[in-house]
């Protein structure tokens, strides 16, 4: 009991000591995201624990900015807010309406065809621009560790009917996890695809691959795209191939084989269907960085877990702490629907109707290699 109120103190020192600096632990200062966009304020919210964890979230985006866990920040991005509107980098953010890309720009539901906004080669991506991710959301609530977030989202916008409201919760947990927890309500019947695209690196160094790390993923089966990266709606089994982590293996042993797929995308950046079936109680993917001794389970009740390398990061842009992050340096788990399920019969629905509650979880649980 005293060693625990020892390391309380210790930890409230601590956290006084970077308070009367105006920083959070992770380095960033609040006060270089307190700036006005479109007519609104932006800012900064910091959320802890009591093991320590720290996580930063800015209404812009309502992205998480940083993610500290022993110590260490385990996720990308930058230390001003004007650098996120600047690259257009989905950092952290939330993506939306619909996370994807929905094919030929166009749905029909209830047999009433809806146009959306064409974002690139015939396809809506990422729910058109502006989306979700170049909002700024409305603090509705703030404690030590819970921020609610909202933005409403007119009928009509892009293209997608109905004013949707979302509310977004992120949680620092006494688990030590990270919950993100969405609600969404609509005016209309509309389609909904939520994630948040965060880019963990779990040592901490993200100045190095993450390639190294193992990996492994509740899934037998993953969408197969085509040539241009739109999804065919079939399923490929994994057994056999590079996408197969049912045992933990380096993400990095097989990323360059030749496989059609991987030639596609040039790594891993596919949507893995969960075997979890919705349970949040299952772990759907763990991620163990070894030579920190860091490890991540991910939890959610999503169907599926986009998994993406980071086959784009170039070092050419430089994030918090001057890094220029390099290619393969952060991997995302995205917890999600399957990109065009509107045009695909055969995939989980992602109709939301008035009188109903979109409701999603997911997880990011942080602990020590025994």
């Amino acid at each position: 009991m005293r060693r625990r109120m020892a390391i309380l103190l210790w930890l409230t020192s601590c956290w006084a000591t970077v308070m009367a600096q105006g920083l959070t632990r992770s380095g960033l200062d609040p006060q270089r995201f307190d700036s006005v966009m479109d007519g609104t304020r932006t800012a900064l919210y910091t959320l802890v624990n009591r093991q320590g964890m720290e996580a930063c979230v800015t209404n812009y985006g309502a992205r998480l900015v940083s993610l500290v866990v022993d110590g260490k920040d385990c996720v990308t991005g930058f230390d001003n807010v004007g650098d996120y509107r600047r690259y257009r980098q989905n950092y952290g953010a939330t993506v939306g309406r619909y996370v994807g890309r929905i094919k030929g720009a166009r749905f029909v539901l209830d047999g009433m065809e809806h146009r959306l906004q064409e974002n690139g080669r015939g396809v809506t991506s990422h729910g058109g621009y502006p989306g979700f991710a170049d909002r700024i959301w409305t603090m509705t609530a703030l404690t030590d560790s819970t921020v609610t977030l909202q933005y409403v989202s007119a009928d009509g916008e892009n293209g997608f009917p109905g004013e949707l409201t979302v509310r977004l919760t992120y949680t620092v947990s006494s688990r030590n996890g990270l919950e993100v927890s969405y609600e969404a309500t609509t005016t209309k019947p509309t389609v909904l695809n939520l994630t948040n695209h965060s880019f963990f690196n779990i040592s901490g160094r993200m100045d190095r691959e993450i390639t190294d790390e193992l990996l492994w993923v509740n899934s037998r089966r993953i969408a197969e795209f085509d040539a241009q990266k739109n999804l065919t709606g079939r399923m490929m089994k994994v057994k056999g191939t590079p996408f197969d982590f049912r045992k933990p293996r380096r993400i990095g042993d097989r990323i360059d084989e030749d496989h059609a797929q991987l030639k596609v995308t040039k790594g891993y950046d596919h949507s893995f269907v969960l075997d979890t079936k919705g349970n949040d109680q299952k772990a759907a993917a763990i991620v163990t960085d070894e030579a920190s001794g860091m490890q991540m389970t991910v939890y959610t009740t999503e169907p599926v877990l986009h998994i993406y390398t980071g086959n784009g990061l170039k070092g050419n842009t430089r994030g918090k702490q001057a890094v220029c992050y390099p290619r393969r340096s952060a991997v995302c788990f995205e917890a999600m629907h399957l990109a065009d399920s509107p045009n695909q019969p055969s995939f989980p629905s992602t109709v939301l109707r008035p009188g109903e509650t979109f409701r999603s979880h997911t997880a990011y649980v942080f602990s020590k290699i025994k």
